[in-house]
């Protein structure tokens, strides 16, 4: 499943406007903010997907039947780019467990790069929903490769990728070799994907724009 928030009038328009614009990204926390808001309007469309269990609470007045989570889902980024979307997924599913994953690209002295993967942080995900975010979903190769590593802790029940930006290509290339049920949240996507790998017309390097440049690896 394939779920672009850009497809119906929202103000995910309006912080998407900001998060590409060259004059407004100079501003990393409203940029990081952007993200976070994106992060919130996911996480409350996928809460609609999850299961839910009815409990009697007791109110000053009487008892109230509410449905609540059956089971938290598990918040997964790869950093340091995810970070920001993370927390506007934290924002709503405040008591959920976490993973963190150092995932980026390794550039060769030809332009070339391989997805290097150093650090895993994670409890065990065996029959849980995970929600995994990063800004972008480019070549797909390093989501793919953090889901391998995830899914050796444990079969996921559902995999929900979160993105701010998704290129075709990338959503291809996941579909093809993610061996988990997964559904995929961009808040848009373009069609271009340049032979170095960038988003085209994309953003730009999110993990700089949040937190700043740093050396090329």
């Amino acid at each position: 499943m394939i779920i672009n928030l850009s497809d119906t009038n929202s103000l995910v328009g309006e912080w998407l406007s900001e998060i590409r614009s060259m004059e407004v990204q100079t501003d990393r926390m409203r940029f990081r903010r952007n993200l976070e808001r994106l992060g919130e309007v996911a996480a409350y469309e996928i809460s609609k997907t999850l299961d839910y269990v009815e409990k009697e609470v007791q109110t000053p007045l009487g008892i109230a039947a509410c449905r609540v989570l059956k089971q938290q889902p598990v918040l997964a980024t790869i950093l340091r780019a995810g970070l920001a979307l993370h927390q506007g997924l934290l924002h709503y599913f405040d008591k959920a467990d976490h993973a963190f994953i150092s995932a980026y690209r390794k550039h060769k002295s030809d332009g070339s790069f391989d997805i290097s993967l150093e650090y895993v942080s994670s409890p065990s995900i065996e029959g849980q929903v995970v929600i995994l975010s990063d800004p972008m979903l480019a070549t797909g190769a390093s989501l793919v490769k953090t889901i391998e590593h995830l899914e050796d802790l444990g079969k996921p029940k559902h995999i929900h990728l979160v993105v701010a930006i998704a290129c075709t290509v990338g959503i291809e290339y996941v579909q093809r070799h993610a061996s988990s049920n997964l559904s995929i949240w961009a808040g848009d996507i373009d069609d271009e994907l340049t032979a170095k790998g960038y988003i085209v017309p994309g953003l730009g390097d999110a993990g700089d724009l949040a937190f700043g440049n740093k050396l090329q690896q």
